[in-house]
């Protein structure tokens, strides 16, 4: 707006002095006037580019420092996140530490374990073969030996121990149950228990039943094996199962022969094996 003023009190100064000075003057006056004009207007474009650059740099310093705020709000945003995942990996890694440990105390309670188990099996096996060469004498219809979930089971049938009806221990039984006693004592730490059964024919005689007959010629092994033959009480323990759990049908003769049977059963201690589970 300035300028525009200045030219026109400059235009107006140059008519005045056109009236006043000679022709030739005039003319070269003009001529500086009009390459003032062009100067002037040059300025004037270069001003308005200017004023147009300085307004397009303040609108994009105002870009600028919005994104400066935004970025500075970012980073402020992944410092705390950077924070959080420091404590949370921090957690973690404490977590899964004391997995860790956890882990490997169960590793070596399973460890001890199984070393327990080994040497219970290798017990068992050395039992059953001592047993085996024991009483190798016995045909297979008067004693049996299995193994069976960890434990020993020494079947004696009713033939070899008693005569029908009886809870008084034969000969042939006991001789047959003092080769085993043998074995027994020099495995103390085997558990024994002794349990009678019967097949499902209804006794008659001195026993009210056949719940009486087994009890009896259980505790009449039992008996035998921690008295005459010296076997600690401690480790024995009597049982009359009566006909409740055959081996065989009670239908035929040799199924009711199988069922009349005494089984000696024998359990390697388990003290350590239930204190490490526990």
């Amino acid at each position: 707006m300035k300028i525009k003023v200045i030219i026109g009190s400059f235009l107006i100064g140059v008519s005045v002095i056109g009236s006043c000075v000679p022709q030739k003057k005039y003319h070269e006056v003009n001529i500086r006037n009009a390459e003032m004009m062009r100067s002037l207007r040059d300025t004037e474009d270069q001003l308005d580019s200017a004023f147009q650059k300085l307004a397009d740099m303040r609108q994009s310093n105002a870009e600028l420092e919005e994104n400066l705020v935004a970025e500075r709000q970012e980073k402020a945003e992944l410092e705390a996140r950077l924070d959080r995942a420091m404590s949370t990996s921090s957690s973690v890694r404490q977590e899964l530490t004391e997995k860790e440990q956890r882990l490997s105390e169960q590793q070596q309670r399973l460890d001890l374990l199984q070393n327990l188990l080994d040497e219970q099996r290798s017990v068992m096996e050395n039992l059953k073969a001592t047993i085996d060469k024991a009483l190798v004498q016995y045909r297979s219809d008067e004693l049996q030996i299995n193994e069976q979930d960890g434990k020993l089971y020494v079947s004696l049938q009713d033939k070899l121990l008693f005569s029908s009806g009886s809870a008084t221990v034969n000969q042939d039984g006991k001789e047959a149950l003092a080769k085993l006693a043998v074995v027994l004592n020099n495995s103390p730490e085997i558990q024994i228990m002794v349990e009678g059964h019967t097949d499902s024919v209804p006794i008659r005689g001195r026993f009210e039943d056949n719940w009486e007959l087994s009890t009896a010629r259980a505790t009449a092994i039992v008996r035998l094996l921690t008295g005459t033959l010296s076997v600690a009480p401690e480790r024995v323990i009597a049982a009359g199962r009566s006909f409740y759990e055959p081996k065989a049908s009670n239908e035929s003769a040799d199924g009711r022969a199988k069922n009349r049977r005494t089984e000696i059963i024998l359990t390697p201690r388990l003290n350590e094996l239930f204190q490490l589970l526990n």
